[in-house]
This record gives C-alpha cells, structure tokens and sequence, in this order.
C-alpha cells in the first residue's frame, strides 16, 4: 500500500493592519488592532502584518501594544528600504521585518532610484537585519510590470544575502492567472531554499484567483486582507483563499472555517465597508436558494447546488426562499414547516399569487408573508 504524500502547508500572512488599513477613509483604533489581532490568531492564521513603525510615534506605540499581547502568530512591521525604518521595526519589537524595494521601471523613475541602487541597499540591509529579527522578508513592488531579468537579479541577490522570504507583488492588480503560474515556478526554480510570497491587489477582479493560482504553483505563502479591504479595488480576501485553498488536494492550511465569518463581520464593522449580501463565503445571501430547479435538488441533496457545507463556516444549512421564480416543492414544503399540507389544487394557487406578489415587491416572501397569502388565496 502505498504512503499518503503529506500536504505541502500554505503560509498565510494576513496584512489587515498594514495594506488593508490603507484604504481610503479606514482607520482603527488601538483596541480595534488588538480584537483583530486576537480574533486572527485564534482562528490559526500564521503571520501578521501589523504595521509601519515609519508612521510615526502613535503606530509604533500601537505596535508595541500588539507585539506585548504575545499571540502565536509572528508579528512583522513594514519598513521602506532605510535604515531608520528598519532601526523603528527593531525598537518596536515585531519578530519579523518586511524591506519593501522598487523593481518596476515606473516605480524606479517616480522614487529616483536605479537598479543598480536596489542591489546594493539588499546587500547592505539584509545581512544585519538577519541579526535583529527572526524573519527577514523583501519585498519587490510592482514585480510583474518590471524587466523580467532584473526581477531574476533581485531575486538571486535577495535569496544570496540570506533573506527568508521574498514578497512577489501585483502591486496595481494587473496580473493574470497564467502570468502568476508562469513567474511563480520560474522564480522559484531562481530562489533556491528561499521562500516566496504572492502578494496580490484586486484592480482588475483577480487576486483571490492569482493567490490561489500561486498556491496551485507551489508558493508556500501568500498574503491577504479581511475582507480584502485594502488600496483601491483591496486585496485578495482572507476569507476567499482560505476556503479555496483547502479545495486544492495537496495543499493545507491551518486556519479553522468556522472563525472566518465572525471576524470578516468584526472588520465590516470598524472599517464601515458593507459585506455585499452575494459576496463570496460571508455574504449573507450565498447559501439562499430561490430557484425551483434549484430548490427541488437542494431538498433531495445540499451539494447539488451547493460547492460546499455551509456548516464548515459555522454557518446555517442552505436558506429556501419563497419568490418569482419558486416551484411547487419548496412552496409545499415551506407550508408544511408551518404545519399546513397542500393539496395539488391549492399549491398551483398559492403558487401563481406568489409569483405575482414577489414581482411587485420585488423581493421574496417570508414564510409569514407565504401563510398571510395561503390564507388569502386558498381559504
């Protein structure tokens, strides 16, 4: 009999406090960061990102308050490429410090810098921070709009100066599936013991499919936001990836399903960006049926219509609706949950009023609403 292969881990980096703190209008307060950060390690997430010590006294005074918490988690602060800023991330006391650094062409000319700049300052600021932190990353901004043989130049010489991990991000969500698959394996091969991160942004529609297309491509850590609240369209949301991640067969994560919802309706909260009622995982409408093609099966077995338990996520079984586009099933058994059985005379009655009385106030019924009309309609 053949051994099972273990599951490759995948390495969940969550940056609400950082990237996701960055969208317009957002701003926590410090017990906000520590509910967050509590609520993030308890659920089994990896890593975070908890800010930029750069901001100023009050971020690194918030910092040190989180860092004192003690989570399991490791706790990063990121830093531009400056030593001052690596100097605050070490006073601050996070175990982990991201370098973020300049690859793109557009990037390069808009902060002065050359190629030739960003090679040097990996090789002066990598060595002595492997000396004050446990986890040194380094990021490369804006990766898939820069000369592809300077990304492979950055990479050789961030994996040589001893950097743990390096940050591949699609800084301005340009990037498609098939150019994270492509760059991912490539850079990999590149990296040698070093590991690699995807970090991915939103513009375009795709960053939970590039973040779970990087997964697939074997990187061993991705970065994400509750939410995927971050700069412009946000980011690749927590939530999103990790339910997708444990689709895929040889891979694992070790976040617990059930937390997710609880915590993306926390940062909903404080951060007064609506969950969408059809937004994936946590919108309060994914698992409503309304449909009777749809209903009908869902009544004889949940996963007809359905690409997982909703009860994983801690959440209710599949919602049945009554509205326009209801059949006679889910109209019997709604009325029967109520105690009333009916007839096949009575249902195609109630049936043709409750199509007309969804379309005008469209909407669907409530099982109240059904009862008040079978009273009206077949009494």
């Amino acid at each position: 009999m053949k051994s099972k292969i273990p599951k490759m881990p995948v390495r969940i980096i969550d940056t609400t406090l950082r990237d996701g703190e960055q969208s317009p209008g957002v701003s926590f307060r410090i017990r906000e960061k520590i509910t967050i950060v509590r609520l993030l390690d308890s659920a089994g997430v990896d890593e975070l990102e908890v800010g930029i010590p750069a901001m100023g006294p009050p971020a690194c005074d918030d910092i040190r308050e989180l860092v004192a918490l003690e989570p399991d988690c490791l706790l990063t602060s990121w830093c531009r490429a400056i030593e001052t800023d690596i100097d605050l991330a070490a006073r601050c006391g996070t175990s982990g410090v991201h370098i973020s650094f300049p690859v793109s062409s557009i990037l390069l000319k808009a902060m002065d810098k050359t190629q030739g700049w960003v090679l040097s300052r990996i090789a002066a600021l990598i060595p002595p921070a492997l000396q004050r932190f446990q986890m040194v990353s380094v990021g490369a901004q804006d990766a898939f709009r820069a000369d592809p043989k300077f990304l492979d130049a950055f990479v050789r010489e961030a994996s040589a100066c001893g950097s743990h991990r390096i940050r591949i991000a699609d800084t301005v969500g340009l990037a498609r599936p098939s150019q994270v698959a492509e760059m991912i394996r490539h850079l990999t091969w590149l990296a040698g013991s070093t590991a690699l991160e995807f970090h991915g942004h939103n513009d375009l529609g795709m960053a939970t499919a590039n973040t779970v297309t990087a997964i697939e491509a074997g990187i061993p850590a991705v970065s994400v936001t509750v939410n995927g609240i971050g700069e412009r369209a946000g980011n690749a949301p927590l939530e999103q990836v990790a339910v997708a991640a444990r689709t895929i067969d040889d891979r694992t994560i070790a976040i617990d399903l059930r937390k997710l919802v609880k915590i993306c309706r926390f940062v909903f909260r404080i951060s007064k960006r609506p969950i969408p009622a059809d937004r994936p995982i946590t919108g309060k409408a994914v698992f409503d049926h309304e449909s009777g093609i749809h209903c009908a099966a869902v009544l004889r077995d949940p996963n007809t219509y359905q690409p997982f338990p909703p009860e994983i996520l801690g959440r209710k079984g599949a919602q049945l609706v009554v509205g326009r586009h209801s059949g006679s099933t889910v109209i019997k058994h709604v009325m029967e949950k109520t105690g009333v059985t009916l007839d096949a005379e009575k249902t195609e009655k109630l049936l043709v009023a409750v199509r007309t009385e969804a379309m005008r106030k469209r909407t669907f019924l409530s099982a109240r609403e059904l009862v008040q009309l079978y009273q009206h309609t077949c009494s």
